[in-house]
């Protein structure tokens, strides 16, 4: 309702102000009418109901259509009164309704609540009284119809498109947010189940076993964690500690002496892109390859810098890859990061090597 809700507070001021014009005008003109005292009546209980009807005027989930049968029946009544309770002469000089332009604030809600069509239905009737009670088919009758007809249809039509526009804009959030979850659960599918049937051809049939019994309470966990909201996992958690099981024979790890800090989620997604760096030097640089994992905190940004000693890649290679369906670097690496509000640079020249460059903003405290 975030499109239609100006719209509508708009409305509901329009009525109290077009109320207040029709008091100031028969303040200024009642001694005029045959009956003045009813006049007042009619304008008393016109208070009476706007002010009643304008929170529901200012929120579309509050304004029924038996409230809108109800003031478009107070608008008739009073224009059938007007013709009653004011001169013939007066009438025929084109003497203003009692309710005057308020009747406007029935045409605009019925615009608003359901379009063009429930709006041209009020103008018809409203219309219809002001040629039966209120100087008949004349030029001022024709030519406010004609004008109530203009706003009712434009009011519709904007009404119409912005539901319009927000059914789309929420249906493009949906998919977005599915296609995220998908890409989540496609990198964690990769960074370990899809890992060890890699390494089936490879192990003996012990280590196969305990290396199945990992992933299945890994995808245990991963389906539990996939039913709550990500966002839902609070607290701050130090780097260091998640990227410290990485260092071995190997694999070197620097970084400050004071624990970098980061959102759970956002540091477990860190050091899972890391692993995924450190899985393709494994794979593709060589078992002698040697590996350094950089940490540096800067006060808006946190990197992590992952380098390698093997034979690098050529141009066009990460290409190659993402057109062939492999995860490596477009989903486990990049991907993560870009879900995070970050970047992930990876920089190769054959015989030199691969860096990986992770950086992440850091929220403000």
């Amino acid at each position: 309702m975030s499109v239609e809700l100006p719209l509508w507070r708009a409305i509901s001021v329009f009525r109290v102000l077009a109320l207040a014009y029709s008091l100031a005008r028969y303040a200024g003109s009642f001694h005029r009418f045959l009956h003045p005292v009813a006049g007042w009546i009619y304008l008393g209980a016109l208070v009476l109901w706007t002010l009643a009807t304008m929170r529901a005027f200012g929120d579309p989930r509050r304004l029924k259509w038996p409230v809108l049968a109800v003031d478009l029946v107070v608008g008739l009544t009073g224009i059938a009164l007007s013709g009653a309770y004011d001169s013939p002469a007066r009438v025929a000089a084109g003497s203003l309704t009692l309710p005057g332009i308020w009747v406007c604030g029935t045409v605009l809600g019925c615009a608003g609540k359901g379009g063009w069509k429930p709006a041209t239905a009020a103008v018809l009737l409203l219309a219809g009284s002001n040629v039966l009670w209120h100087g008949g088919l004349d030029g001022d009758n024709l030519h406010d119809a004609v004008l109530l007809l203009l706003v009712g249809g434009a009011i519709g039509y904007v009404m119409d498109v912005a539901r319009a526009g927000e059914a789309t804009l929420t249906e493009a959030l949906r998919v977005e947010a599915a296609t995220r979850e998908r890409e989540r659960l496609s990198r964690d599918i990769h960074d370990g189940v899809l890992q060890v049937l890699a390494l089936v051809q490879r192990q003996d049939e012990g280590e196969l076993s305990r290396l199945a019994g990992e992933q299945e309470r890994a995808l245990r966990v991963l389906m539990a964690g996939a039913v709550l909201p990500r966002q839902a996992q609070g607290g701050a958690r130090d780097l260091r500690e998640l990227l410290g099981p990485y260092q071995a024979e190997r694999v070197t790890l620097a970084g400050p002496a004071s624990p970098v800090l980061l959102p759970v989620p956002v540091a477990g997604e860190v050091a899972a892109a890391v692993g995924a760096a450190l899985d393709n030097v494994a794979r593709h640089a060589g078992p002698t390859a040697r590996a350094w994992i950089l940490l540096e905190e800067e006060p808006d940004t946190v990197t992590v810098s992952v380098r390698d000693d093997g034979p690098g890649y050529p141009p066009g290679r990460l290409a190659e890859a993402r057109a062939a369906g492999r995860l490596g670097v477009s989903q486990s690496i990049e991907g993560r990061m870009r879900d995070l509000g970050g970047t992930a640079v990876l920089h190769s020249l054959p015989g030199e090597g691969v860096e990986v460059e992770l950086r992440v903003p850091r929220e403000r405290t």
